[in-house]
């Protein structure tokens, strides 16, 4: 009964993440109007809405109008639906469980909005990251509340410093324009900073030109040609100066990290000016919120998503010779194989190099 039930539920809450996919991102309300006809606007009786077997039996079109409902409709729901199935053969009936139900529900929907507008709405990613930390922190689940943070930051600052490195080839070193008060120039210069003098050290340097950058309204910074190009280094030396490379290296990422995603809360309820001349960029920082909230929930093993996203991204790049392609869909299914086969993955890997 348990899976029946999880499957159903997976349906309905498809269902609602229809709304969710279409409204959220035009700024809408999420409960009013009800549910309705796109194309001519009629409300929609409940004998419409059974998740599934209502665009079936409608053979995808709209019982008023007969215009044809999109296919995404029971996609989506069919979608979480197999989800919320997986996870109850994963979880009992527990308040673990529908944590997880939440889990998937914050991935699929991100990953239809990233599909439709090339954007991670922050309320998503942000709220995807705080559940994450709640469920740590008060029921250490799935992960304990340290591992969790430490997953959080290292995952948001390890994408974020892929995206610094991709930017700056991309403009061929030309140096971008610092934003006001924060921006990628904080987290590169944090990540430089956590590898030498560890990560609260770095952390707090870089919240330090944020605020005299806010203060004066001048971007108080060190230029990415020259933080960028130095970290690695510093990584190679951390040992000739008496560092240990691992922790050197976790200092860069989790400073890094942090910067990344307080500055992009901060953003988030204070939108960015328009761009006069849009930069070249490798990587949106929607991903990078993104990939911090699956750190959140999976700890390490969101390094894992990341390579499964890759190649997962690349793959359908080449097959379909797409240049730019949104990464959040491939982050999202990264994320739930990492969340349920992660450890065996590892494990088999490992057992493949005879370790």
């Amino acid at each position: 009964m348990w899976p029946l039930f999880a499957l159903v539920l997976g349906l309905a809450i498809g269902s609602f993440l229809n709304v969710v996919i279409h409204r959220l991102p035009r700024g809408e309300s999420l409960a009013y109007p009800p549910s309705h006809c796109p194309a001519c606007g009629h409300p929609l009786g409940p004998l419409d809405l059974i998740p599934v077997l209502s665009y079936v039996a409608l053979k995808g079109r709209c019982r008023y109008c007969q215009s044809p409902i999109s296919p995404r409709y029971p996609l989506v729901e069919a979608i979480t639906g197999s989800l919320f199935l997986l996870a109850a053969l994963f979880y009992p009936p527990s308040p673990m469980a529908f944590l997880v139900f939440a889990f998937l529900a914050f991935l699929v929907a991100l990953a239809f909005i990233d599909l439709d507008t090339y954007e991670l709405p922050d309320a998503l990613t942000y709220g995807l990251l705080f559940l994450g930390f709640a469920a740590s922190y008060f029921l250490a689940f799935p992960l304990p509340f340290r591992e969790s943070l430490d997953g959080a930051l290292m995952a948001a600052g390890g994408l974020g410093l892929v995206a610094g490195y991709g930017g700056l080839f991309l403009r061929r070193f030309r140096e971008a324009r610092p934003e006001v008060p924060v921006g990628p120039h904080q987290v590169h210069m944090a990540a430089l900073l956590g590898a030498l003098l560890g990560p609260g050290v770095g952390m707090a340097l870089a919240f330090l030109t944020w605020a005299l950058s806010a203060r004066t309204g001048r971007p108080v910074v060190l230029p990415d040609r020259l933080t960028l190009p130095l970290l690695p280094v510093a990584l190679l030396l951390a040992p000739a100066l008496g560092l240990d490379l691992l922790e050197s290296l976790k200092g860069s990422l989790v400073a890094a990290g942090g910067l990344a995603l307080a500055g992009g809360l901060y953003w988030a309820f204070r939108p960015a000016p328009p761009e006069e001349e849009e930069e070249p960029v490798a990587m949106g920082y929607g991903d990078v919120k993104l990939l911090g909230a699956l750190g959140a929930w999976l700890g390490l093993y969101a390094f894992l998503a990341l390579l499964l996203a890759v190649f997962l991204g690349a793959a359908f790049g080449l097959l379909f010779r797409r240049q730019k392609i949104p990464f959040g869909p491939y982050l999202a299914l990264g994320g739930v194989v990492a969340f349920f086969f992660g450890e065996a993955l590892w494990r088999g890997y490992l057992a493949f190099l005879g370790l």
